[in-house]
């Protein structure tokens, strides 16, 4: 892979990822387009370690030629995981009380790759639990806020963490622009949270 791919690839994920990658939210779900991107090298590029120990990217479905890579901070989605309201939710959508981070994961990628669409997907992306329920249960409609996400619940809360998301994006963004590698960014989780 050339440099100016891999700094193409890298700069989809510091806008799409920024808030997971800088260690202010669990997950995140960026897409390539095969007509953009090859996406074995998307693949290859994000195996195992590529952000080191703590930010993991796992390739989700490809489908339409386009890639889902599902980015996730490993200590943020367990101790989101092992919330009992949020573990009570994700039984009632087919998640095992017994699983670990990565059962729940590939549940996860499981459900992606069915007709219905998994709305339980909010809380690995790290929205609030009343905001997914309040997404499922008014089908996305009527919501009090739209941002990152629909709200449902603490509008003011979430206007935070938007502002916050907002940064993390730019702060990333600017420091790939002056060369950094995306790698050494991630690494460094408290430099904007």
């Amino acid at each position: 892979m050339s440099a100016k791919e891999r700094r193409k690839i890298e700069s989809l994920m510091a806008f799409h990822a920024a808030p997971t990658l800088m260690g202010i939210k669990c997950g995140s779900l960026p897409a390539f387009n095969a007509k953009e991107y090859d996406l074995h090298e998307v693949e290859r590029l994000f195996a195992d370690g590529y952000f080191g120990s703590r930010i993991n990217a796992r390739s989700v479905t490809r489908s339409s030629g386009r890639m889902l890579v599902y980015v996730y901070d490993k200590v943020l989605l367990e101790k989101t995981l092992s919330d009992r309201d949020i573990r009570d939710f994700l039984a009632g959508c087919g998640y095992a009380d017994s699983w670990d981070t990565v059962q729940c994961i590939d549940r996860l990628c499981s459900r992606l790759g069915e007709k219905d669409f998994p709305h339980e997907i909010g809380i690995f992306l790290g929205y609030p639990l009343e905001d997914v329920k309040g997404f499922i249960a008014n089908c996305g409609q009527g919501c009090k806020l739209c941002g990152t996400w629909k709200v449902y619940g603490d509008v003011e809360k979430a206007k935070e963490m938007f502002e916050r998301f907002e940064n993390c994006r730019l702060h990333l963004c600017r420091e790939l622009r002056n060369g950094k590698k995306l790698r050494n960014c991630a690494a460094d989780v408290t430099a904007v949270a």
